[in-house]
């Protein structure tokens, strides 16, 4: 009988499910998409039924189209949207409030006011005080339903994180834990101690006692009962850290790149973290066995989300696709630098105030050079946090792996290899998130030996070796450093 591994994908926009064979080989997947909800200006919700709802049906699609059942599949993998909270009453299992996406920008006064605490949250979480981690959010709900301080001080509450969420819904309430990566972004743990940390948990008043277990990141978190009675889930990280380790990023210095609508470059820096007061944070990577692997962060808001905007808001092409087409049709970007900051600037900047820009324009401009000068500002962001990484690790990064859609785009991985003078990696398999969750699961099953068979498992499909040479990119930088800088200045 083939054995697979099930690997749930619970992602912001969308839950997807496939089986991925013993090659890395996806057999087939099914994919739902949810819903987001937008009360106020910056406010984002989910509604966490739903959520399970379609973990559910994705998994059902999947079996009815194969024509296989449980007997197939080996364990699961479980990879999730991060940050992402829920919180829901421990005796009816209901969730109290909707939640609270990572993306939400609701509890940014709680943040603000513990600005002064910067410091010290670094120190234990690697991380920086923003609304975008779990602690605020947590907060938020708390402060924002009958009796909630009581409520969860008394033990009614469970607090999880999308993993944490999916899990307890498969095994009918028996299983409350979450991994290691996950917990690391919930600004309440110390991932020095690698515990939940009693100063943050009195900083931001949330109560222990909601809070689940935390696991190795490839570790047998019990039987998705409701599913089939001996189903094991084997495997739990957030899908930027499955994506790292899906890429085969194993090793110190090894650097990923996710295009999706914004863009995630992590860096595994080995079993110590880094912690430094620039724009990156720190994060945990995964855990396997008592082996903890560390990772530096960096996010662009806006990565994909640009080449959607030239499609829909500007009306420049169709499909996304053509994006590479029209950039094709000249030589050049005649001098034109597009700034997207839509929604602020992510690392290594972390300006939350300023918008987007374009500078150079002239009257010899097309719409080949503004879609060309928008695709390089993908490369050119992204470039900016990996310099950051070269710095913090004072390591040089000879390659880059991508993946992500924006990934297929020939034309920006070639200008991202240059402006890098560094090589760009394409997998063969671009679903590294599902894949990183299935190694990781498949890892405490047995059904890969080691990491060494899943190293010979990995597949490239294209590398992008540099070709501009160093004059240009000197020119380059220093026009775009002008342009960010620009662009910071008109608030």
């Amino acid at each position: 009988m083939n054995k697979y591994v099930l690997t749930i994908d619970q992602g912001t926009t969308s839950t997807r499910a496939s089986l991925i064979d013993k090659d890395g080989n996806v057999f087939y997947k099914a994919q739902q998409e949810i819903k987001c909800f937008f009360p106020y200006d910056g406010w984002v919700e989910q509604d966490a039924i739903d959520v399970w709802l379609s973990v559910l049906n994705v998994i059902n699609d999947l079996l009815a189209k194969t024509n296989l059942t449980y007997k197939n599949i080996d364990s699961i993998g479980l990879t999730n949207q991060r940050e992402t909270t829920i919180i829901w009453d421990k005796k009816t299992g209901v969730p109290v409030y909707n939640a609270l996406v990572w993306q939400s920008r609701q509890s940014a006064y709680i943040c603000d006011n513990l600005i002064d605490k910067t410091s010290f949250v670094r120190e234990r979480t690697g991380l920086i005080i923003n609304p975008y981690f779990s602690a605020s959010k947590i907060r938020f709900i708390l402060d924002h339903i009958e009796n909630g301080q009581k409520r969860a001080e008394d033990g009614e509450l469970m607090f999880g994180t999308i993993d944490t969420w999916i899990m307890y819904k498969l095994s009918n309430g028996k299983i409350f834990k979450t991994d290691i990566t996950n917990a690391s972004r919930t600004m309440l743990f110390n991932i020095n101690t690698l515990k939940w940390d009693d100063d943050l948990l009195k900083l931001f008043n949330i109560p222990k006692c909601m809070l689940p277990e935390v696991c190795p990141s490839s570790y047998n978190f019990g039987y998705a009962s409701l599913l089939k009675k001996n189903l094991k889930i084997c495997g739990v990280a957030g899908d930027q850290q499955a994506a790292l380790f899906g890429q085969n990023c194993i090793k110190e210095g090894d650097v990923k790149s996710t295009y999706g609508t914004g863009c995630f470059v992590l860096m595994n820096i080995g079993d110590k973290p880094i912690f430094d007061q620039g724009g990156l944070i720190t994060t945990i990577a995964w855990q396997i066995g008592n082996e903890v692997t560390y990772a530096i962060e960096g996010s662009v808001f806006v990565g994909g989300a640009a080449i959607q905007w030239l499609r829909d808001q500007m009306r420049m092409f169709k499909k996304a696709s053509d994006s590479e087409k029209y950039a094709r049709n000249c030589e050049n970007s005649l001098g034109v630098y597009v700034v997207p900051a839509f929604v602020g600037l992510g690392a290594p900047y972390w300006d939350d105030d300023c918008r987007g820009a374009v500078f150079g324009l002239t009257r010899a401009t097309t719409k080949e050079h503004f879609i060309r000068a928008t695709l390089n500002s993908i490369a050119l962001q992204t470039k900016d946090v990996i310099k950051e990484m070269e710095r913090i690790s004072n390591k040089k990064i000879e390659s880059l792996r991508v993946d992500g859609g924006a990934s297929e785009n020939s034309y920006l991985m070639q200008y991202q290899s240059d402006i890098l003078s560094s090589k760009v990696i394409l997998p063969k398999n671009l679903e590294t998130t599902s894949l990183g969750a299935a190694y990781l699961a498949g890892l405490a099953s047995g059904y890969w030996k080691d990491v060494n068979e899943i190293s010979k498992v990995h597949k490239i499909s294209k590398i992008y070796n540099p070709k501009m040479s160093n004059e240009e990119i000197i020119e380059i930088d220093n026009k775009w450093k002008k342009a960010v800088a620009a662009t910071r200045l008109f608030k």
